[in-house]
């Protein structure tokens, strides 16, 4: 596998911004790590999230992403969007823009990685998970797949005990709710539309995290809806041992095509 830190900057944010980038590569004499190139000329990309307090180096220093995903021949992007839920923040930067319009294109133009459907996924933890299925129920043309680790779906709840903070990001409860940043009318919309290529969707929290309430919500919400949702529950609080594992789970579920080694 190749590691990069790419530092660049944004016209959509008007400043400097980073990420970190795993791309495949087909090795024969790696010790101790299996690895797959594509046979494609551009890869399979999972956009994998950061949560609240995170950036984008955390999912390499916390788990063993690169180990993961070498076998699979898929590119990793990680970028990072500070504290922002992922929204145009109402006093502050445009990171919505950013994230579901300058940075794939940028990461296209970088790196070669394919922009087909079948071929884009996004996943994230925490704050990440809201983004990935903000991004997937927002462009489902756009992806094949979205995995929510521990996802804060409902950020009615942030919105409630971050009141400051949350005024900066979305404005008041009564800007967000029915608001492109409320996942559940996201999907109330997405699913009323009867779309027949809704990416699908895999949703996990453990019973012992604070937001396990949270996300049996927001599971209950789509299984009534009828959304495609993979749905995984178990022992776990809100840490990286049980993202280690599940963000494995994760890569086993994606629907990817698999590429001979």
């Amino acid at each position: 596998m190749a590691l990069m830190q790419c530092d660049f900057f944004s016209e959509t944010l008007g400043v400097s911004a980073s990420m970190n980038v795993i791309l495949p590569q087909r090795t024969t004499t790696q010790i101790g790590m299996a690895s797959a190139g594509s046979s494609e000329a551009r890869h399979p990309v999972l956009y994998l999230l950061h949560g609240l307090s995170d950036d984008h180096t955390i999912w390499l220093r916390r788990t063993s992403i690169e180990r993961y995903v070498a076998p699979l021949g898929i590119a990793v992007v990680m970028p990072a969007v500070g504290r922002s839920f992922y929204a145009n923040m109402k006093q502050g930067y445009k990171y919505w823009d950013f994230i579901s319009e300058e940075l794939p294109s940028l990461a296209r133009s970088f790196f070669p990685i394919s922009g087909k459907r079948e071929d884009n996924f996004v996943a994230g933890l925490s704050m990440g998970g809201y983004g990935a299925f903000k991004l997937a129920l927002s462009h489902p043309d756009r992806f094949a797949a979205a995995a929510s680790l521990s996802g804060a779906l409902d950020a009615r709840f942030f919105i409630e005990q971050n009141k400051e903070e949350a005024a900066r990001i979305f404005g008041g409860m009564d800007d967000f709710i029915g608001s492109d940043n409320d996942l559940l009318d996201l999907a109330k919309r997405r699913a009323a539309e009867g779309c027949e290529r809704l990416p699908l969707l895999y949703q996990c929290c453990g019973t012992e995290d604070f937001l396990f309430e949270n996300n049996v919500d927001y599971r209950d919400a789509a299984m009534r809806l009828g959304l495609p949702l993979t749905y995984e529950e178990g022992p776990g609080e809100h840490e990286w041992g049980y993202w280690d594992a599940q963000i494995q789970r994760v890569l086993e579920w994606l629907p990817l095509t698999k590429n001979e080694t």
